[in-house]
């Protein structure tokens, strides 16, 4: 069966094609995205404008177009913090659903963590005993950890690299008093999560997943992704705190020279660097793995093991 995962985020709009049956892994055959920086397009209010929502139907319109060429039968369309944490959000999902047909699914920062945490699990094997997963999202951070396919924590953190790259980071490179104050905020917010997840023992690998970690860890010296998805990818929390300051000098544009970052990440990279340095010291974590599967992979799981339990 050919599916379609939709995901609308905060950074982007993403179709991911894959080739999947319940009980084997899915094959990706083709990928769509468009930049769309939907968290970037709320008002005052906190609401997607009239702008917003037009542009948010034509990108979705596009990938529809994208899923019936490539034969997708099945689209599994949903939204992250973005959509969710829109002031219309009713609105919003109302005109994508009359004017697309496709009904996009609001998934809450604690599904998006269990989702995430179920494609580590399945891409790790039970053999990674212990698993700790960071995500870093444009809207969010999501924390999970657990031994089975359901994370025994789970949480999502209001510390995604575009969210806080607005709201904290102005200048362009930022002010040092901006990156301490993001500094300070970030691991107070992260502080507050982790005594629930020490009560429930050391976890026996830690691993992370998203574009900012992948970007971080391909800086600091880890394989291209013309690689491939099996080469074991690390990132070490002494190389990035070597890197924070220097991403912190640094502008935009120059960011946007090293290798491995996007033009359309370069901005975020810094913001994406605090929250990754502060979650691996206050977690302990010396070093963790990039896991080449992340969230879109686990809605496919997810749902696959829904057709084999029919």
């Amino acid at each position: 069966m050919r599916l379609g995962v939709l995901d609308v985020g905060s950074n982007t709009v993403h179709l991911l094609v894959v080739d999947a049956h319940p009980g084997a892994r899915p094959l990706p055959a083709h990928s769509h995205k468009a930049d769309l920086r939907l968290a970037q397009l709320l008002d005052d209010s906190g609401a997607i404008g009239d702008e917003g929502i037009d542009k948010l139907i034509a990108v979705v319109r596009d990938a529809l177009q994208a899923a019936e060429d490539k034969g997708v039968e099945n689209l599994l369309p949903f939204a992250t913090s973005a959509v969710r944490e829109a002031t219309n959000a009713d609105d919003v999902l109302a005109r994508v659903a009359d004017e697309t047909g496709v009904r996009l699914q609001v998934l809450t920062g604690a599904e998006e963590a269990r989702l995430t945490f179920l494609a580590a699990r399945r891409w790790y094997g039970w053999s990674a005993g212990r698993l700790l997963v960071l995500d870093i999202g444009g809207g969010s951070l999501e924390i999970a950890y657990g031994m089975d396919e359901e994370p025994d924590a789970a949480v999502s953190l209001p510390l995604g690299a575009g969210r806080l790259t607005a709201g904290w980071l102005p200048g362009d490179p930022p002010a040092p008093d901006d990156v301490r104050s993001l500094r300070r905020h970030v691991r107070t917010e992260i502080a507050r999560t982790v005594g629930e997840f020490s009560r429930l023992g050391a976890p026996d690998h830690v691993v992370a997943t998203s574009k900012t970690f992948k970007q971080l860890a391909r800086i600091a010296g880890a394989a291209r992704s013309a690689e491939g998805l099996y080469v074991q990818r690390e990132l070490k929390r002494e190389s990035l705190e070597a890197w924070v300051p220097r991403l912190a000098g640094m502008t935009t544009e120059q960011r946007a020279e090293l290798p491995g970052v996007s033009e359309g990440r370069a901005g975020q990279l810094l913001a994406g660097a605090l929250v990754a340095e502060g979650a691996m010291d206050l977690f302990g974590v010396e070093k963790l793995e990039i896991c080449p599967w992340a969230l879109r992979e686990g809605v496919i799981l997810r749902r696959l093991d829904h057709m084999d339990s029919d």
